[in-house]
């Protein structure tokens, strides 16, 4: 890594499990996904990677594995825990039950399910960064609310998987903030809309948070799968729309990240979006592995 110039990645590695301590036990095995998974990020050569569809455990121990495995370990790592699989203990897709994945505080067959994480070598810095995922939906305003069970507004949170303000250290003391999120799928609901309005909001969030006292100072980068496209599929795109519009952002890397085939085809669902005054020297799409729908997609910044 040169001086000052920083490689970022993201990329949904789609390694979700049906239970706990799956994805543990596949790491250790070295499965053909994982052996995919670790094979790609190798050749990223990411400074700093952002990855989604990562389930997540509170000792850290499966992305302590992934790291490993790589050939290139990263010294600084950071596992997300997202609202996936949290008991909401309300019925919230109407079916007469209260504890299945669809009624989670976020869709998810146990806690954890499909989480974030970050693999660094820049050093993290906590104490600078802001976890937002506590935060309730009907709390951000204009929030479009669909119509639910009574109370259940009181412990349903905005994001999904997560909204995450995570500083790391430049090699020149400086602070870059990392805005990460992965945005609930727009899709599989019903005439209430509940996950293409969450999906939405889930996006509205960081303009609301960059017009707030909280919004972090440049240079910051949004980093994460907003899972709509600005111009086709499914969902509301106006507030991506609104995003990729936004004079305080650049957005170097246009084009399709994943490819769902069938009738919804290739889409535009995962951006990296440097703040205004960066200097971004290259960014590009990297080959995903056989099989795999989501396309690892790097920017080059001078921060």
């Amino acid at each position: 890594m040169a001086a000052h110039e920083v490689r970022l990645g993201f990329w949904n590695v789609a390694l979700n499990h049906k239970g706990p301590g799956l994805l543990l036990a596949d790491l250790a095995k070295g499965t053909d996904a994982t052996r995919g998974v670790t094979t790609t990020i190798a050749a990223l050569e990411a400074d700093v990677l952002v990855i989604t569809g990562f389930d997540y455990d509170a000792g850290g121990l499966a992305l302590a594995a992934l790291n490993a495995a790589l050939p290139a370990p990263y010294p600084h790592l950071a596992a997300l825990r997202p609202n996936t699989g949290i008991p909401s203990g309300f019925d919230l897709d109407g079916n007469d039950r209260s504890d299945e994945a669809r009624d989670a505080i976020a869709y998810g067959r146990f806690p954890g399910e499909g989480g974030m994480a970050i693999l660094s070598r820049l050093p993290i810095d906590p104490a600078h960064g802001t976890d937002h995922s506590a935060l309730l939906w009907r709390d951000l305003p204009g929030a479009d609310l669909p119509p639910m069970p009574e109370g259940a507004a009181d412990v349903l949170r905005l994001s999904s998987t997560g909204h995450h303000d995570t500083a790391l250290t430049l090699p020149d003391g400086r602070l870059l903030h990392l805005l990460t999120w992965h945005a609930s799928t727009p899709a599989f609901d019903g005439p209430e809309d509940r996950n293409g309005k969450r999906n939405h909001d889930e996006t509205a969030f960081w303009l609301h948070l960059l017009n707030s006292p909280q919004a972090p100072q440049p240079p910051f980068v949004l980093i994460g799968q907003a899972n709509t496209d600005p111009e086709k599929g499914d969902g509301n795109p106006a507030a991506i729309r609104a995003l990729l519009a936004d004079p305080r952002l650049a957005d170097p890397l246009p084009g399709d990240t994943v490819n769902f085939g069938g009738s919804i085809g290739p889409l535009r669902v995962a951006y990296i979006l440097p703040s205004a005054g960066i200097t971004i020297t290259a960014a590009g799409h990297a080959p995903a592995p056989p099989g795999a729908r989501h396309h690892p997609i790097w920017v080059e910044i001078t921060p």
